[in-house]
């Protein structure tokens, strides 16, 4: 196999028309990693994949792999293979045919390029397929073929377009783990475009944030997850409600803030004028939850939140079962949404319901601030 190389996007501009769909975007990823462009449709993560494969070409900006400007290459050029969201098989060709198909096209040797083509059916476990056609195959096995095919030219950078977006959730987590491990096992750079959070979050050591042609944030999945920098950014990662109030005084190692419905809230201090708008993102699962009516018993912690902590009234809009956690949606006055997700033991020792007022609280290191 290959050996990896760094990809690094310097200021990369993709315009259809006066459409902006990449608008500037810088980006290094190391060799040898696994990272995942995120992102809502439409947001620029599946152009981005796209430019630096060469299947569309830049407005704006340079793409290097390794120390190699790659711009005017052609994709065959580029040491890049990709894998497309449709697998792109060709029916009338069996397993092992479809994976040799690139050699062919390069006047390989049948021998050869058939010993090299099982070769790779054996790393995802499909050998004993070689002789089937597509149409005999499930998705997941023609998914690894289509893995397999992409992986006979010795590229150094595996470019993925939505891979597993097609497949059962079962299998989805199957393929995820195999994806996984074929990327450790090659040692090359996979770039996996993605809109599902959870599989970012399984799957990547780089983390790219994207909206609007932008990207939001970059990091490893920990630290996206637990150090939103944007509101954009937080909501869409999901398991964070996104809160927001008027800076009103210092106290001590706190900012004290005018929330919604004028609750005073206490926040990790932050040098800014009193008056100013600050927005923190709270992690759903570090909040509790309690009745209002009694006051005597919590769901999940303690009902009165010490002396420095936060509380909001709210009433249940929504519980919905998630096998080991349980997320109650609640409406507050002022806030657009806000979840809290309890384990599912705690819930149902003493259940809330729908309409019922409760307070919720958290303690103010639990507010992460955003830019």
């Amino acid at each position: 196999m290959a050996t990896a190389a760094d990809v690094e996007l310097v200021g990369v501009v993709k315009r259809y028309g006066g459409t902006v769909a990449v608008n500037g975007v810088s980006l290094k990823i190391p060799g040898g990693s696994y990272c995942c462009l995120l992102g809502p449709s439409g947001c620029g993560k599946t152009t981005t994949l796209r430019v630096i494969a060469g299947h569309e070409q830049l407005s704006a900006g340079d793409i290097m792999i390794g120390d190699q400007v790659v711009n005017g290459l052609a994709p065959v050029e580029r040491g890049t293979a990709m894998m497309f969201q449709s697998y792109a098989l060709f029916p009338h060709l069996n397993c092992v045919d479809n994976v040799a198909f690139s050699l062919k096209m390069r006047g390989v040797k049948a021998a050869e390029r058939r010993a090299k083509a099982m070769q790779l059916l054996e790393l995802v476990h499909m050998d004993r397929y070689a002789e089937r056609q597509p149409a005999q195959l499930s998705g997941g096995q023609q998914q690894r073929v289509a893995l397999a095919r992409a992986l006979i030219t010795n590229p150094r950078v595996l470019l993925l377009d939505e891979p597993l977006s097609a497949l059962d959730p079962f299998l989805r987590i199957r393929m995820r783990e195999e994806l996984k491990r074929l990327q450790m096992e090659l040692g090359i750079s996979f770039i996996h475009v993605t809109h599902s959070q959870e599989e970012a979050m399984a799957l990547s050591d780089l983390v790219v944030v994207m909206h609007d042609g932008l990207i939001q944030q970059t990091g490893a999945p920990r630290e996206v997850y637990n150090q939103p920098t944007t509101e954009f950014v937080a909501r869409f990662i999901g398991g964070h409600n996104v809160l927001a109030g008027e800076l009103t005084a210092q106290d001590g190692a706190h900012s004290m803030l005018r929330g919604p419905g004028g609750a005073r809230l206490r926040v990790p201090r932050l040098e800014a004028p009193v008056g100013s708008k600050v927005t923190f993102a709270l992690r759903a699962d570090r909040v509790s939850l309690a009745r209002q009516a009694a006051q005597h018993r919590a769901v999940g912690a303690d009902v009165a939140a010490p002396i420095d902590g936060n509380r909001l009234a709210a009433t249940v809009a929504s519980i919905e079962y998630q096998g080991s956690l349980v997320a109650v949606r609640l409406k507050i006055d002022g806030v657009d949404d806000f979840s809290v997700h309890l384990p599912e033991g705690q819930f149902y020792d003493d259940p809330v319901a729908v309409d019922e007022p409760v307070i919720v609280t958290w303690q103010p290191r639990d507010s992460h601030l955003l830019h």
